[in-house]
């Protein structure tokens, strides 16, 4: 099976993790997929391949040679985001790519005129969905790259490397990817995550993030003797909707601009309920964040009487960048993979996160290398497949380069 087989029978699977549910995995289809992922890995005769009951999976390429060097690992998640559907996906190849409008089904459209970084993929091998559904490169193209890697490297013994682990896991879209995810048993010095954008794209600067609940409590009076008496908790949580500043939303900033981002109301006369999440590259500035939104709480309850706002802050994840630096070799490797499998690198920070944020955190470096998706999370996501191509090369460039590390 070649990279592209492999990663179109993976997009047949649905696997859109839930933010609803409270099991792990977070939805019983994504382990249908995991049992299929541990079958082809022991098919393709990687060792120490295991699933536990939470869906994680493990695996290892052992070494081709007998020098005592790092042990690193590729990692990859195999759900879908919530945001879009992940059923029924019909996934074609856009051959030779023109630069113009791409007509996805009737009526829908993929433009560069919208989608500007249609662009820079003219000439190339597009992967692209039928505009229904999400295409799931995002991650199942990390997944794939990763995979066939191994497989080049079983079948080219002539390039020595240490031992390889490999490791797959569940709702990562839902930030749950690394709770469960076993370092211990992983046994890497370093690794990356294969979960990035375009071509080139190198990232180990992450947002902080924290998630926000927020809990008004209104009192509902019959509206025709309601004066003086109601108070409406819609109205209360428009009201705290514009204590926060309009210009620091996900549709206003970008680079290193954070942001507050209402994900959802569930309102009525009595109470209300506001999801956010707050995001921010600097560690001060993410706490100054925090404080805000807690300081708009009590703002309401100083208008309207106290226990009329609750609300409750809770951290999700750090900047990587902050177990990165004192790490750089896992960085330069990666430069110098690039540079000779012919990738310009764009080292830029994530306006998001990746499971690599957490294990960063919990011992095991991890930055973040391209995979090739690009619009994920909707109906136009597109993943070229030369890129996919050079994200495995890059790979396998890193473990031969490793293999050589004490000399």
């Amino acid at each position: 099976m070649n990279l592209i087989e492999r990663f179109l029978a993976y997009t047949k699977f649905d696997t859109q993790s839930s933010e609803d549910s409270q099991s792990v995995p977070s939805t019983p289809k994504q382990l249908l997929f995991a049992e299929y992922l541990k079958k082809e890995l022991e098919a393709e005769g990687l060792s120490d391949v295991e699933m536990d009951e939470k869906g994680y999976i493990y695996a290892t390429l052992k070494a081709n040679m007998k020098d005592d060097v790092p042990t690193i690992g590729f990692i990859s998640h195999y759900d879908t985001s919530p945001d879009c559907s992940g059923a029924g996906i019909k996934a074609r190849i856009v051959h030779d790519y023109d630069g113009g409008d791409i007509l996805l089904s009737e009526g829908i459209v993929s433009s560069p005129a919208k989608f500007p970084e249609l662009k820079q993929h003219v000439g190339e091998d597009l992967i692209v969905t039928d505009g229904t559904t999400l295409l799931g490169a995002d991650d199942k193209a990390g997944i794939a790259e990763i995979v066939q890697a191994m497989c080049y490297l079983r079948d080219h013994n002539e390039i020595k490397h240490g031992d390889i682990r490999l490791a797959f896991n569940p709702d990562e879209e839902i930030g749950m990817g690394a709770h469960h995810f076993d370092v211990a048993k992983f046994g890497c010095e370093w690794a990356y995550t294969m979960d990035g954008g375009d071509l080139g794209d190198l990232e180990f600067e992450n947002f902080n993030a924290a998630a926000a609940k927020v809990h008004l409590r209104g009192v509902s009076v019959h509206p025709g003797y309601a004066k003086g008496k109601m108070i409406n908790a819609n109205r209360l949580a428009a009201e705290f909707i514009s204590l926060l500043p309009a210009d620091e939303t996900p549709e206003t900033t970008d680079g290193y601009q954070g942001f507050y981002h209402l994900l959802g109301i569930q309102s009525n006369i009595e109470n209300a309920t506001l999801s956010y999440i707050i995001r921010d590259h600097d560690r001060q500035r993410f706490e100054a964040r925090k404080a805000f939104i807690t300081q708009c709480a009590d703002e309401i309850n100083k208008r309207y009487g106290e226990g009329t706002c609750t609300i409750n802050v809770n951290d999700q994840y750090y900047n990587m960048k902050e177990k990165i630096d004192p790490n750089m070799h896992v960085i330069d490797l990666v430069l110098q993979a690039m540079q000779e499998c012919g990738v310009p690198p764009k080292v830029e920070p994530i306006r998001g996160g990746t499971d690599g944020a957490q294990l960063s955190f919990k011992g095991l470096p991890c930055p973040n290398i391209f995979a090739g998706g690009v619009n994920f999370h909707g109906p136009y996501e597109f993943v070229s497949i030369q890129v996919m191509e050079k994200a495995m090369l890059v790979v396998v460039k890193i473990c031969e380069l490793v293999g050589h590390y004490n000399e």
